[in-house]
């Protein structure tokens, strides 16, 4: 196989859903040479929503319409947007460098903004008959089962919003509830449509325990969680709505995450990897929704390209200087950190050849700390380190 191709890019960006889309707006403003990666439709999760309403200012629109905007506005600001999925990201250098299954992309930041794909539950059937009868997006299936019965699992607001789309097609829709009748997990809005929808049925108290069928899904054999009992339920499709999951497998262990797989950011989104940030629904957060994804994609960028302006100013002033230059860091919340910095300073400038001094307060230069490991602590509360010159 031939050696794949390499590009140069200030800001690559993997994935390309609100969060992404929001922040190579801000990265193309900003003058960056931006890239998008996006593995799927642009505009992600969200350009599967049928309807949306609670957008600031946008009263009603549907997710590709949204997106389709998003991406114009993206690409007015000159960001390119490539349909590759991401394979591997390697952090380890100044350049971070992107590997797809053609091309290997290097960045001097990275905004990982990959969202969520749908959790599975993994029951008997359910991987059978994906593609046939089961399915994760009513957006892209439910027209399949026009006139026919459809299972919902889930009755969040993902569960009750589609199941409530599928209802334009099926002839009846029947959600499996865990909870006591007249208990959802939705919203009151969503709550009130779904009780008042002709189609829409309720199985309470219950879980799916498996699926079953042919060529495809024949039937679901549906648990009683308090009786125990088994009951034969006859449909034609079913539709799992039970959470999502991030999409950060691809990571490895370059980037941290937690058990689950979340990215953990400050408000920042710097993940403390040197240019590294992240930003949307791969992030642990309170609330996952479009304007939430749109804010923490202009944060991402922001934060980027000031890591970017940081990193260029200091190369050209200091790493490509013919004058060497000891970089003193410290602390305004290490008591003693900046008399110990006025000590260093004074013996720089008694030294036998003294060095231009710089000062580096780490909670406002984070990223040149980290490039030379910094973490200040109460027992050194000031350190120096010498760089470029002969």
């Amino acid at each position: 196989m031939a050696e794949a191709a390499r590009e140069r890019f200030d800001l690559v960006i993997i994935g390309g859903g609100p969060a992404g889309l929001a922040a190579g707006i801000y990265g193309g403003r900003a003058r960056l040479k931006t890239l998008i990666l996006e593995k799927d439709n642009v505009g992600g999760r969200a350009f599967t929503t049928r309807e949306i309403v609670n957008y600031p200012s946008v009263a009603e629109t549907t997710g590709p319409a949204l997106m389709d905007q998003m991406r114009a506005h993206a690409e007015k600001f000159g960001v390119e947007i490539r349909k590759e999925a991401a394979k591997s990201l390697d952090v380890s250098g100044e350049l971070k460098l992107v590997k797809t299954r053609r091309h290997e992309y290097e960045a001097q930041a990275v905004v990982i903004a990959t969202g969520t794909t749908a959790r599975k539950l993994n029951i008997p059937g359910e991987a059978e008959f994906t593609g046939m009868g089961v399915a994760y997006c009513a957006t892209c299936d439910a027209e399949f089962f026009q006139d026919q019965e459809v299972v919902v699992v889930g009755s969040g607001d993902q569960g009750i919003e589609e199941g409530l789309y599928i209802c334009k097609f099926a002839s009846k829709v029947t959600v499996v509830v865990i909870h006591d009748e007249g208990i959802l997990d939705c919203n009151k809005v969503a709550q009130e449509r779904a009780f008042a929808e002709p189609k829409m049925h309720f199985l309470w108290n219950s879980s799916l325990a498996d699926i079953y069928g042919g060529d495809n899904v024949e039937g679901v054999h549906v648990k009683n969680s308090k009786t125990g009992e088994i009951t034969d339920f006859p449909c034609q499709g079913v539709f799992f709505f039970c959470g999502m999951v991030p999409e950060t497998g691809f990571l490895g262990d370059q980037v941290p995450s937690d058990e689950r797989g979340w990215l953990h950011t400050g408000d920042d989104m710097d993940l403390g990897l040197g240019g590294v940030f992240a930003a949307g629904d791969v992030r642990q957060k309170y609330l996952r929704q479009v304007a939430t994804a749109v804010s923490d994609g202009a944060a991402a960028a922001t934060a980027a390209e000031r890591y970017i302006s940081e990193m260029n100013d200091f190369r050209t002033a200091v790493l490509e200087s013919d004058t060497p230059t000891l970089l003193g860091f410290w602390s305004p919340e290490i008591p003693g950190s900046l008399d110990r910095l006025n000590q260093l300073r004074e013996e720089n400038e008694h030294a036998d050849a003294p060095c231009r001094f710089m000062e580096l307060d780490v909670t406002r230069k984070k990223s040149l700390a980290l490039r030379y490991g910094i973490a200040l602590s109460d027992q050194q509360p000031a350190v120096t380190v010498k760089v470029g010159g002969v």
